[in-house]
């Protein structure tokens, strides 16, 4: 399942957020960035907010790395 964490600078003072759903998206459009869900958007950040975005699940679908011997 598609997850984000969404984390502000310290100086905005503001909570971490873990968004995560099934059928969320990641979109960047005229500067935000849209998480949209299978009934539409749910949550724009503008990026001059400074905000950090990273995905965090596990991408089940792929294969791990092959090891170096």
């Amino acid at each position: 399942m598609p997850a984000y964490l969404i984390q502000h600078p310290a100086e905005q003072r503001r909570e971490d957020i873990l968004i995560e759903d099934p059928a969320l998206t990641l979109t960047f459009d005229s500067g935000w960035a849209v998480f949209a869900d299978a009934q539409g958007f749910c949550l724009a950040i503008p990026s001059g907010q400074g905000a950090h975005i990273q995905r965090v699940d596990e991408h089940q679908d792929q294969e791990p790395a092959p090891q170096k011997e």
